[in-house]
This record gives C-alpha cells, sequence and structure tokens, in this order.
C-alpha cells in the first residue's frame, strides 16, 4: 500500500460479512464510510478511521441519492479507492418457505431487485468520479444461489444475484476507461443471521467439511480492494468452500 490513506464505502455493514469487511479495513489502516438500515455499533464510533456511517434504506432511489450526496459532499476532492456492494435481502415466509417463481410476491421481487441488483448500479454511477480519483475497485457480493438451486435461497434472490454476477462483467469492461476494476465474490454457506438450523443439512455438500465465517468472505473482499489484486478486473471469486465444484 502508498502512504495515502486509502479510503473504502462499505453498505451492510452492521452485521455479518459487511461488518466484517469494516472491522478488516479498519484493522488495516483504512478510513472507512458504511451505511446499513441500523446504526452502527457505538463501539465502532470510538474508531477516527470509521468516517461515516449513514443509516439509510438502499431500496429506496430517494434515500440512495441522499447517502451519495452526503459522502460527497463529506470527501470533496478526495478519492475514493473501494466500493463494497454488500448489502442483500432474501425474504421468507413466516414458516421459512422458500420463495419461488409461482408463489413469490412480486411487489417483494421489485424491493429485491431494488436492494441487491439496482442499489450497486446506482452507488457505482454515484461514486464513479471519487472512485476514478483513487484508481479505486467495486466489489460486488453474488452469491453461489445465483449460478444455482439452492434449496432455501428464494427465486427473486437468486436471480438477483445471477444478475449481479452479469453486472459486474458489464461494469469491469466500461469502468476500466476510469482506471477502475470491477470484481465479484460469490460466497457459499457463511455463519451469519441469515443461517437457520437447517442449513446444517448443506455441510455434506461442502468439500472443506463446514461453513465459512464472514471473515473468510472480508478477506477475498479486501483482496479485491488492495493492489494485490491490480491487474484482476471481470472475475467472480467463490468462496464456498468447494460447495461449487460438487
Amino acid at each position: 500500500m502508498s502512504d495515502e490513506r486509502k479510503t473504502v464505502i462499505i453498505t451492510g455493514a452492521s452485521r455479518g460479512i459487511g461488518h466484517s469487511a469494516a472491522r478488516l479495513f479498519l484493522e488495516r489502516g483504512w478510513r472507512i464510510i458504511t451505511c446499513s438500515r441500523e446504526d452502527a455499533p457505538p463501539e465502532c464510533g470510538r474508531d477516527t478511521n470509521w468516517t461515516l456511517h449513514l443509516p439509510t434504506n438502499l431500496a429506496d432511489a430517494v434515500s440512495i441519492e441522499d447517502f451519495i450526496n452526503n459522502v460527497n459532499a463529506t470527501l470533496g476532492n478526495d478519492a475514493i479507492h473501494g466500493l463494497v456492494n454488500n448489502a442483500g435481502m432474501s425474504p421468507k415466509t413466516p414458516y421459512k418457505e422458500r420463495l419461488g417463481c409461482l408463489n413469490g410476491d412480486l411487489d417483494a421481487w421489485h424491493e429485491v431487485f431494488e436492494l441487491n441488483f439496482f442499489a450497486p448500479l446506482r452507488l457505482s454511477r454515484g461514486f464513479a468520479k471519487a472512485l476514478h480519483r483513487g484508481k479505486g475497485a467495486v466489489v460486488n457480493v453474488t452469491s453461489i444461489a445465483g449460478h444455482m438451486i439452492h434449496p432455501f435461497a428464494g427465486s427473486a434472490y437468486s436471480i438477483s444475484k445471477t444478475a449481479l454476477s452479469g453486472l459486474t462483467r458489464e461494469m469491469a469492461n466500461e469502468f476500466a476507461a476510469l482506471g477502475v476494476r470491477v470484481n465479484s465474490v460469490a460466497p457459499g454457506e457463511i455463519e451469519t443471521d441469515m443461517v437457520q438450523p437447517e442449513y446444517d443439512m448443506l455441510i455434506p455438500r461442502i468439500p472443506l467439511g463446514h461453513m465459512g465465517s464472514p471473515m473468510d468472505v472480508a478477506k477475498t473482499i479486501f483482496f479485491l480492494c488492495s493492489e494485490d489484486s491490480n491487474f484482476v478486473t471481470g472475475t467472480e471469486i467463490w468462496v464456498t468452500g468447494g460447495q461449487h465444484i460438487v
């Protein structure tokens, strides 16, 4: 890393993969700007490198625009070196039934796509100039469910992640003109709040024999934002313990 203090924006940072990523970037000396539906944990405010946290509804275009404007105003002419589009949602019925193409509420489909697909696009556009200044990197968090039928992830979630993988490819091509790299990380079964006891049935499908941790994904995200991946763009890295190969 250069002597310049680098800045990263991380969405969905109040818990799970997003929070682990925020902790990791802080540990490695980056300045972080975050958003989530909730406030950041109080202890995080004591870190001077945690520059800004804004509660934001990323499924709402007006809320996203406010977040972009507030962050750009805070940054001024400073650069952004990383944008991590991590926030996502996967709605389920009260009985934890998988919502498919036949039984899913179409209004819920719209909300899923607003958060899982359109929010990364809006944010990447909104911070393109600052990313260009920093010759930065965008990392989209996709999912193993975007590439194969998953027994618990609903169709809207899975298809939105498929679309996000495609968006990563197209953005990598177009953002290259700005000197900005765009990649994605596809987690498998990761021990977060989204994981329920019934997910244990999936462990035999994982060659490494256990679920991953949020930090496993966070470390891959950091790699894709760091100078160690300077010639990597348009790539999706699987963080699945080998589940995607069986």
